[in-house]
């Protein structure tokens, strides 16, 4: 049993269990043990299993029958459901801040447990644009690259966020993050992940190599400039902003790949 658990840590295997529990919902064998230190380095690869689950649900989905539009809300739904809405709290959590005017204020309002009129509104439009996003999507293998594409790069996006900018408050879930992060290694580990993933993903879709490439990098773009957007507006990031830059670059790449 001691080969098994040497292999089980040498692969990071306890930071990978303790990430799926802290960002998704799915579950862990109670009797491996987790470490919940440097999780933000697999964040890349929770997108990708999350968009593995999200495609083969919507396939079974599509072999039933269900109406394109039907089929999209349930996947959505079903993407909430899985993450137990950790970074659309963010979503809500940030409209709120952004709504003040004053600046100075705004980390206040965030930390009000109320939600406030605009954090809904902002809720009730990514869900809304996720959907219709999907929908809109003609071509099955171009849908289910685009679910990949915004699931990685948009924790991508949070990965780059916890790397690049100030953590403005002295506790919280996010200062674990910015605290434990290994700059070089992790950011290029959940890089590594996510390009080699998209790709093979890509590939087996039967998505065509200019795609991937333009798909790839403005996926990239579009969540490195939600995270600075974000920086630019509060100074920094806190646990809610980047929740925020997951659910507004997955909405954004969506909305990119759609275009297409």
């Amino acid at each position: 049993m001691k080969w098994w658990r040497r292999w089980y840590f040498l692969w990071g295997g306890d930071s990978v269990g303790a990430a799926i529990l802290f960002y998704t919902r799915l579950s862990w064998p109670r009797s491996w043990p987790v470490n919940f230190d440097r999780i933000a380095r697999w964040i890349t690869l929770i997108g990708l299993l999350l968009s593995l689950i999200l495609l083969a649900v919507g396939q079974g989905l599509q072999w039933l029958g269900m109406d394109k539009l039907l089929q999209s809300a349930m996947v959505v739904s079903l993407w909430l459901a899985l993450t137990g809405g950790l970074h659309l709290d963010g979503v809500a959590d940030a409209a709120d801040g952004l709504a003040v005017t004053n600046p100075n204020k705004r980390l206040a309002v965030m930390q009000d447990s109320q939600t406030g009129a605009y954090g809904v509104m902002a809720i009730a439009v990514v869900l809304l644009l996720k959907t219709m996003a999907l929908a809109s999507l003609n071509s099955k293998g171009l849908a289910s690259w685009a679910l990949v594409m915004a699931l990685g790069w948009g924790r991508w996006g949070q990965l780059l966020a916890i790397a690049l900018y100030p953590y403005l408050k002295a506790d919280g879930k996010g200062a674990m993050h910015k605290r434990n992060l290994k700059l070089g290694h992790d950011l290029l580990l959940g890089t590594a992940i996510m390009v080699g993933g998209g790709t093979a993903l890509g590939i087996i879709l039967g998505i065509t190599p200019w795609l991937m490439g333009v798909g790839t990098g403005a996926a990239a773009v579009i969540a490195w400039r939600v995270g600075r957007w974000f920086a630019q507006q509060f100074g920094g990031h806190t646990g809610d902003t980047y929740g925020a830059v997951v659910e507004w670059s997955e909405v954004l790449i969506l909305l990119s790949l759609s275009l297409i």
